[in-house]
Protein backbone atom coordinates (compact mmCIF):
# COMPACT_ATOMS: atom_id res chain seq x y z
CA UNK A 1 0.00 0.00 0.00
CA UNK A 2 1.45 3.44 -0.98
CA UNK A 3 1.92 6.27 0.80
CA UNK A 4 -0.68 8.03 -0.89
CA UNK A 5 -3.27 5.29 -0.05
CA UNK A 6 -2.07 5.17 3.91
CA UNK A 7 -2.95 9.08 3.79
CA UNK A 8 -6.51 8.64 2.80
CA UNK A 9 -7.49 6.04 4.93
CA UNK A 10 -6.14 7.56 8.40
CA UNK A 11 -7.76 10.90 6.93
CA UNK A 12 -10.77 8.66 6.66
CA UNK A 13 -11.13 6.99 10.33
CA UNK A 14 -9.70 10.69 11.74
CA UNK A 15 -11.69 13.55 10.12
CA UNK A 16 -15.17 11.91 11.69
CA UNK A 17 -13.43 11.48 15.12
CA UNK A 18 -12.48 15.26 15.12
CA UNK A 19 -15.97 16.10 14.07
CA UNK A 20 -17.07 14.55 16.63
CA UNK A 21 -15.20 15.79 19.66
CA UNK A 22 -15.59 19.08 18.41
CA UNK A 23 -19.41 18.79 18.02
CA UNK A 24 -19.36 17.18 21.75
CA UNK A 25 -16.96 20.30 22.87
CA UNK A 26 -19.52 22.51 21.83
CA UNK A 27 -22.40 20.68 22.80
CA UNK A 28 -21.09 21.03 26.50
CA UNK A 29 -20.48 24.50 26.30
CA UNK A 30 -24.06 25.04 25.23
CA UNK A 31 -25.14 22.80 27.85
CA UNK A 32 -23.15 25.07 30.60
CA UNK A 33 -24.23 28.07 29.15
CA UNK A 34 -27.60 27.50 29.04
CA UNK A 35 -27.68 26.05 32.89
CA UNK A 36 -25.98 29.71 33.45
CA UNK A 37 -28.59 31.20 31.54
CA UNK A 38 -31.53 29.10 33.36
CA UNK A 39 -29.70 30.28 36.54
CA UNK A 40 -29.89 34.03 35.90
CA UNK A 41 -33.72 33.86 34.65
CA UNK A 42 -34.03 32.25 38.18
CA UNK A 43 -32.63 34.92 39.92
CA UNK A 44 -30.19 32.08 41.28
CA UNK A 45 -28.16 33.85 44.19
CA UNK A 46 -25.85 33.11 47.32
CA UNK A 47 -27.10 34.86 50.68
CA UNK A 48 -26.45 38.51 51.10
CA UNK A 49 -26.03 40.41 54.56
CA UNK A 50 -29.04 41.86 55.20
CA UNK A 51 -31.36 39.83 53.56
CA UNK A 52 -34.47 38.81 54.65
CA UNK A 53 -35.63 34.85 54.44
CA UNK A 54 -39.67 33.86 55.29
CA UNK A 55 -40.69 30.49 56.75
CA UNK A 56 -43.87 28.86 57.88
CA UNK A 57 -43.11 28.06 61.30
CA UNK A 58 -44.09 24.93 62.77
CA UNK A 59 -44.61 26.47 65.88
CA UNK A 60 -48.35 26.38 67.93
CA UNK A 61 -49.28 29.69 67.56
CA UNK A 62 -48.40 29.74 63.33
CA UNK A 63 -51.66 28.67 62.15
CA UNK A 64 -53.35 31.52 63.93
CA UNK A 65 -50.96 33.91 62.51
CA UNK A 66 -51.40 32.62 59.26
CA UNK A 67 -55.08 33.33 59.71
CA UNK A 68 -54.83 36.61 60.96
CA UNK A 69 -52.25 38.13 58.39
CA UNK A 70 -53.64 35.80 55.58
CA UNK A 71 -50.00 35.08 54.78
CA UNK A 72 -48.62 31.30 54.94
CA UNK A 73 -45.27 33.22 56.01
CA UNK A 74 -45.78 33.67 59.90
CA UNK A 75 -41.74 33.69 60.76
CA UNK A 76 -38.58 35.88 59.46
CA UNK A 77 -35.54 36.32 60.22
CA UNK A 78 -32.27 38.68 58.61
CA UNK A 79 -28.90 36.85 57.13
CA UNK A 80 -25.92 37.96 58.69
CA UNK A 81 -21.90 36.19 57.90
CA UNK A 82 -20.15 35.26 60.57
CA UNK A 83 -16.80 34.34 59.12
CA UNK A 84 -17.67 32.38 55.87
CA UNK A 85 -20.95 30.51 57.27
CA UNK A 86 -24.55 32.06 56.58
CA UNK A 87 -26.93 32.88 59.55
CA UNK A 88 -29.96 34.11 60.46
CA UNK A 89 -30.41 36.63 63.42
CA UNK A 90 -34.08 35.89 64.49
CA UNK A 91 -36.38 36.42 67.07
CA UNK A 92 -37.04 33.29 69.00
CA UNK A 93 -36.58 32.12 72.40
CA UNK A 94 -34.13 34.00 72.81
CA UNK A 95 -32.90 36.55 70.23
CA UNK A 96 -30.22 34.58 68.23
CA UNK A 97 -27.98 33.54 65.31
CA UNK A 98 -29.26 30.21 63.58
CA UNK A 99 -27.10 28.65 60.77
CA UNK A 100 -29.33 29.32 57.82
CA UNK A 101 -29.40 25.49 56.49
CA UNK A 102 -30.56 24.95 60.11
CA UNK A 103 -33.37 28.04 59.82
CA UNK A 104 -34.63 26.70 56.42
CA UNK A 105 -34.48 23.36 57.18
CA UNK A 106 -36.75 24.22 60.32
CA UNK A 107 -39.85 25.73 58.62
CA UNK A 108 -42.31 23.89 57.16
CA UNK A 109 -41.27 21.52 54.78
CA UNK A 110 -38.05 23.27 54.47
CA UNK A 111 -39.78 25.62 52.19
CA UNK A 112 -39.04 29.16 52.42
CA UNK A 113 -38.81 32.43 50.84
CA UNK A 114 -35.69 34.97 50.31
CA UNK A 115 -36.06 39.01 49.93
CA UNK A 116 -33.39 41.36 49.40
CA UNK A 117 -33.67 45.30 48.82
CA UNK A 118 -33.88 46.54 45.42
CA UNK A 119 -31.28 49.32 45.97
CA UNK A 120 -27.48 48.68 47.29
CA UNK A 121 -26.91 48.14 50.86
CA UNK A 122 -23.71 49.93 51.69
CA UNK A 123 -20.64 48.02 54.26
CA UNK A 124 -21.39 50.51 56.43
CA UNK A 125 -25.16 50.62 56.92
CA UNK A 126 -24.59 46.91 57.60
CA UNK A 127 -21.94 47.21 60.02
CA UNK A 128 -24.59 49.59 61.45
CA UNK A 129 -27.18 47.01 61.11
CA UNK A 130 -25.32 44.32 63.19
CA UNK A 131 -24.69 46.72 65.94
CA UNK A 132 -28.29 47.49 66.07
CA UNK A 133 -28.94 43.56 66.25
CA UNK A 134 -26.27 42.71 69.30
CA UNK A 135 -28.21 45.45 71.50
CA UNK A 136 -31.45 42.86 71.06
CA UNK A 137 -29.08 39.71 71.22
CA UNK A 138 -30.55 37.47 74.46
CA UNK A 139 -33.28 39.64 74.42
CA UNK A 140 -36.51 37.11 75.33
CA UNK A 141 -39.28 36.28 72.75
CA UNK A 142 -42.28 38.74 73.01
CA UNK A 143 -45.44 36.73 73.05
CA UNK A 144 -47.18 39.82 73.56
CA UNK A 145 -46.33 41.67 69.67
CA UNK A 146 -45.77 44.73 71.89
CA UNK A 147 -43.43 47.61 70.18
CA UNK A 148 -41.18 47.73 73.41
CA UNK A 149 -37.43 46.95 73.37
CA UNK A 150 -37.78 44.72 76.09
CA UNK A 151 -38.70 41.78 74.46
CA UNK A 152 -38.40 40.47 70.50
CA UNK A 153 -40.88 38.94 67.93
CA UNK A 154 -39.46 38.02 64.64
CA UNK A 155 -40.78 41.08 62.24
CA UNK A 156 -40.25 43.98 64.79
CA UNK A 157 -36.95 42.83 64.88
CA UNK A 158 -35.94 42.82 61.56
CA UNK A 159 -38.04 45.97 61.24
CA UNK A 160 -36.09 47.68 63.54
CA UNK A 161 -32.58 46.39 62.45
CA UNK A 162 -33.27 48.03 58.99
CA UNK A 163 -34.70 51.59 60.77
CA UNK A 164 -32.21 51.81 63.42
CA UNK A 165 -29.28 50.71 61.23
CA UNK A 166 -29.69 51.72 57.83
CA UNK A 167 -32.47 54.81 57.91
CA UNK A 168 -34.65 52.58 56.49
CA UNK A 169 -38.49 51.71 57.16
CA UNK A 170 -39.80 48.52 55.26
CA UNK A 171 -43.15 49.49 55.55
CA UNK A 172 -45.62 51.66 57.72
CA UNK A 173 -46.09 49.55 60.81
CA UNK A 174 -50.38 48.36 61.61
CA UNK A 175 -52.75 48.42 64.64
CA UNK A 176 -53.85 45.24 66.05
CA UNK A 177 -57.61 46.43 64.85
CA UNK A 178 -55.73 46.41 61.18
CA UNK A 179 -56.35 42.71 61.48
CA UNK A 180 -59.19 39.99 61.50
CA UNK A 181 -59.20 39.85 65.94
CA UNK A 182 -62.91 39.39 66.42
CA UNK A 183 -62.74 35.85 64.40
CA UNK A 184 -63.17 32.75 67.12
CA UNK A 185 -59.30 31.64 66.86
CA UNK A 186 -57.80 34.76 67.27
CA UNK A 187 -59.96 36.15 68.94
CA UNK A 188 -59.27 33.21 72.08
CA UNK A 189 -55.57 33.59 71.49
CA UNK A 190 -55.99 37.25 72.84
CA UNK A 191 -57.88 36.20 75.74
CA UNK A 192 -55.50 33.60 76.94
CA UNK A 193 -52.33 35.61 76.70
CA UNK A 194 -53.97 39.73 77.60
CA UNK A 195 -56.78 38.65 79.05
CA UNK A 196 -58.38 42.04 79.91
CA UNK A 197 -55.58 44.45 79.25
CA UNK A 198 -55.07 43.89 75.23
CA UNK A 199 -54.92 46.70 73.93
CA UNK A 200 -55.91 47.28 69.77
CA UNK A 201 -54.32 50.36 69.00
CA UNK A 202 -50.92 48.39 70.21
CA UNK A 203 -48.45 49.25 66.76
CA UNK A 204 -47.13 45.97 65.38
CA UNK A 205 -45.24 44.83 62.16
CA UNK A 206 -46.16 41.50 60.44
CA UNK A 207 -43.69 39.34 58.62
CA UNK A 208 -46.70 39.40 55.92
CA UNK A 209 -46.25 43.30 55.61
CA UNK A 210 -42.19 42.95 55.35
CA UNK A 211 -42.53 40.67 52.69
CA UNK A 212 -44.82 42.58 51.02
CA UNK A 213 -42.71 45.44 51.07
CA UNK A 214 -42.43 47.76 47.91
CA UNK A 215 -38.60 48.09 48.97
CA UNK A 216 -37.59 44.31 48.48
CA UNK A 217 -37.30 41.83 45.88
CA UNK A 218 -37.06 37.85 45.68
CA UNK A 219 -33.93 36.40 45.14
CA UNK A 220 -33.52 32.69 44.99
CA UNK A 221 -31.04 31.04 46.34
CA UNK A 222 -28.84 28.32 44.52
CA UNK A 223 -28.03 25.48 46.60
CA UNK A 224 -26.74 25.88 50.02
Amino acid sequence: MDKIKRKSIVRAFLVPIILAGLLWLIGLSLCGAADFMYLEERGAAVPQDGDIVFHESNSRQSPIIKLAQHSRWTHCGIVFHIGDRAYVYEAVEPVKYTPLDDWIARGKNGVYCAKRLKDHLPDSSIARMKAVGARYKGRHYDTLFQWSDKRMYCSELVWKIYSQGAGIDLCEPERFSDFPISIPPVKKLIKQRYGDKFNPAEQIVSPRAIHKSRLLKEVRYSEL
